[in-house]
């Protein structure tokens, strides 16, 4: 029976429901409880068929009910950070605001370009929101609460979430507009940059907890690997907020060079779907990064899924508040931050870790708290003398070349 069955209490009781009778119950997933089922023997695959569509429906629609909220949320923050109101007009407190949007989006004309390559114009906003959807399929956001534990988990989720990367080439290929084609390519080079150094961040958890499984290294944290992999949550929140195009990261539709980027020539419902992704990819993120770093659904007195939405929401809160604070860099500084500096962090976290690992198999909880003082150690030194190394050679605006200037007449 599928692993659905085994930890997912809402779809083994629909599958139940629909399923058990004379010629199924018994010990099982089911047990003796149920005795008569509204579906004859042999017809379990439609019950696991409506089991699984209906989690699929409950999941998204909460999904994007919580996307609205954050949208909200960020605009709000935003206007405080900033010292003024944010939506405050539409519905009690501006509560509706999100809602506004979507009707104004879906009511706008559907233009696509003259030269556009029509087929893959549609496709892209597709692309761009399926693999956040796809990532909610692993993530377990609470006890017992996941659609699928599958032993690969955050390989599956590194995965998918590269196939952005494609959606954003797609979108400013497919335009025939240059200041969207200059996105799309950025889009690649940077997303394939930060790629490296986020993946190897996970490799420290990964030899902490010998598993690959989401759930897995939620119950392995006997300290929150916050605590135990700082560097690496470093190198992930940051990696991460530039494969979203968050600022400080976000020259891939940089309105003062190339207008929007690769969504340039996109209007009404496609444009929404776009930053719908883009809403909805920091929760998904923020659940990962809740997931790896923070102990997931765990934690006292409240449900657990209490607790993951609680620190999801801190998570996004971080990112927002970064969002607000840091200006915008230049693309070279985008490319040498992922090279230059994360990446070597990234090897020196992965090095350390394993050197742990090897000298403490199986560590006591005093064991771990002075791996805690290490990493920590590790984290503070290695940040600083990159950062002085990395700001006299790469972010120091006297090292880079002058532009070309011609004067009429020489």
């Amino acid at each position: 029976m599928p692993s659905l069955l085994e930890g997912n209490a809402l779809f083994r009781g629909i599958y139940c429901w629909l399923a058990a009778n004379e010629g199924n119950s018994g010990p099982g997933p089911c047990g003796e409880a149920l005795r008569d089922g509204l579906l004859p023997v042999g017809w379990e695959w439609v019950a696991f068929f409506a089991a699984g569509l209906g989690i699929v429906m409950l999941l998204i629609n909460v999904f994007l009910l919580l996307v609205m909220l954050y949208t909200y949320m960020e605009r709000r923050l935003l206007g405080r950070f900033q010292a003024r109101l944010g939506p405050n007009r539409t519905g009690p407190f501006g509560l509706l605001q999100p809602v506004a949007d979507a009707i104004k989006l879906l009511t706008k004309e559907d233009l696509v370009p003259a030269g556009a390559d029509r087929l893959l114009f549609n496709l892209a906003p597709i692309a761009m929101i399926v693999p956040v959807l796809l990532v909610l399929a692993v993530l377990p956001f609470g006890e017992n609460s996941f659609l699928a534990n599958i032993n690969v988990g955050i390989l599956f989720v590194v995965a998918v979430t590269s196939v952005n990367t494609l959606a954003m080439f797609m979108a400013g290929w497919a335009s025939g507009n240059r200041y969207a084609m200059f996105g799309g390519m950025r889009a690649v080079a940077q997303l394939v940059s930060y790629e490296v150094p986020v993946v190897l961040s996970i490799v420290g958890i990964l030899l902490y907890t010998g598993s690959l499984s989401m759930v897995d290294i939620v119950e392995a944290q006997r300290i929150p690997f916050i605590l135990l992999q700082p560097l690496a949550f470093f190198i992930f929140i940051a990696g991460s907020s530039a494969e979203m195009n968050r600022s400080p990261f976000d020259l891939v539709e940089a309105e003062s060079e190339i207008v929007s980027g690769y969504h340039t020539e996109y209007s009404g419902m496609k444009f929404g779907l776009f930053q719908l992704a883009e809403f909805g990819a920091v929760l998904v993120t923020s659940g990962v990064m809740a997931t790896l770093f923070l102990k997931g659904w765990e934690g006292p007195v409240l449900p657990s899924h209490l607790w993951f939405l609680i620190k999801v929401f801190f998570f996004a809160f971080i990112m927002i508040w970064v969002r607000a604070t840091l200006p915008r860099l230049r693309i070279d500084q985008v490319m040498d931050f992922a090279w230059k500096f994360l990446f070597p962090l990234s090897l020196i976290n992965m090095f350390v870790t394993a050197v742990e690992v090897l000298v403490w198999e199986e560590p006591t909880l005093v064991q771990l708290w002075a791996m805690v003082g290490i990493n920590l150690l590790v984290a503070v030194v290695g940040i600083v003398a990159f950062s002085f190394v990395f700001k006299r050679r790469g972010l120091s605006p006297s090292r880079v070349t002058p532009p070309l200037v011609v004067v009429e007449g020489d």
